[in-house]
C-alpha cells in the first residue's frame, strides 16, 4: 500500500515519517518532492575497482549551475534528511528533471526500513544539461510493509551527503 500525500503529513506529524526540513507545498497526492543538496561526488578514477574504496572529488554546485555531462557518475545527496522506522521509502525523479535527461537513480531507490539520512542520488545524463543547488530533483514515496520490520542499520546509516560506493566493505 502507497501512502497518499495526506497521510505523508499525517505520518510525518505523527513522526512515524522523518522529512527534515519538511514543507507542506512539497507535499504531491502520494509522494513528498525533495531538493537537491550543494555538493556532487565524482571519482577520480576512469576504471573503478568494487574490492577497494575508490577516490572520490566533491565539487560544491555554483549557484549559477553546474553542468553534468554523459558518461560519467555523478553523486548528488538530498538537501532533506529523510527517512522511517515505519515505512520503506522509494524515490525517483521528478518527471520534469526526467524529461531534460537527468535522471536521479536508475537502481537501487529503495530505502530500507530504519535507514535515516540524506539520501545518495546518483545522477545519470543523456546529454549535457545544468543542475543548481536547491532545486526539485526527485520524490520520494512511502510504503507500508507488511510482516515483521528489523530496522537498517548498515554502512550508509546517517549519511550527511553524497556517499560514495561502499561495496567494498562486503569483501572484508
Amino acid at each position: 500500500m502507497i501512502l497518499t500525500g495526506a497521510e505523508i503529513k499525517r505520518e510525518h506529524a505523527s513522526g512515524r515519517i522523518r522529512i527534515e526540513p519538511f514543507n507542506v507545498k512539497n507535499v504531491q497526492p502520494n509522494s513528498y518532492d525533495f531538493h537537491l543538496g550543494d555538493t556532487v561526488l565524482t571519482y577520480k578514477d576512469v576504471e573503478l575497482d568494487v574490492h577497494k574504496e575508490n577516490e572520490t572529488e566533491e565539487t560544491l554546485i555554483p549557484k549559477d549551475g553546474l553542468l553534468l555531462t554523459p558518461n560519467k557518475i555523478y553523486l548528488a545527496s538530498s538537501r532533506e534528511v529523510i527517512g522511517s522506522d515505519h515505512y520503506a521509502p522509494t524515490f525517483g525523479s521528478k518527471s520534469g528533471a526526467a524529461r531534460t535527461g537527468i535522471f536521479s537513480h536508475l537502481s537501487c531507490g529503495l530505502v530500507d526500513i530504519g535507514s535515516h539520512g540524506r539520501l545518495t542520488l546518483q545522477l545519470h545524463v543523456v546529454q549535457p544539461v545544468k543542475i543548481y543547488p536547491g532545486m526539485r530533483i526527485a520524490q520520494v514515496i512511502f510504503w507500508k510493509p507488511q510482516g515483521e520490520i528489523t530496522l537498517y542499520d548498515g554502512k550508509y546509516q546517517g549519511a550527511e551527503g553524497p556517499q560514495a560506493s561502499r561495496i567494498h566493505r562486503d569483501f572484508l
